[in-house]
């Protein structure tokens, strides 16, 4: 539920509000997202059966405050080593979806990255990223 200093999830939209309510705009790009289907779908679950009352993640009824202790859990249960870090995640789904041929501007806008750090960071990800470079190559034709 929308809630002053954090963001929320609209369970009749699918839109994930990134941003917290009441917060200025800075550098921190949190961009509103649509919600994987499937994901959704296990987040109306939990709203209509009663796991999740009031945040996303709930633990014994109450929003989780921090992270740290339930990503430590997280990460020991997947079998994950200590050098796995969230932002390890992070560039695994941007790297995983640029290869997958997504446009770099469309994976920008979802994960809140700007272009240029793509381009920049993850260019060695972009499947066909100089397709056009290389037709003109080939083009036969003078300027």
């Amino acid at each position: 539920m929308p809630t002053i200093g954090r963001g929320y999830v609209d369970v009749d939209t699918g839109l994930f509000h990134r941003k917290p309510m009441g917060r200025k705009e800075n550098n921190k790009r949190q961009p509103t997202v649509e919600l994987y289907p499937g994901l959704l779908a296990h987040i109306r679950r939990w709203k209509r059966i009663g796991i999740s009352n009031h945040s996303v993640i709930e633990y014994n009824g109450k929003p989780i405050k921090r992270i740290k202790r339930g990503w430590e859990t997280l990460r020991t249960n997947a079998g994950l080593g200590d050098d796995v870090l969230q932002h390890t995640l992070r560039h695994a789904a941007i790297s995983w979806m640029l290869w997958k041929g997504i446009p770099a501007s469309d994976v920008s806008e979802y994960c809140g990255v700007s272009e240029a750090i793509i381009k920049k960071h993850y260019k060695h990800f972009i499947r066909d990223g100089f397709r056009r470079v290389f037709a003109g190559m080939r083009s036969r034709e003078t300027a």
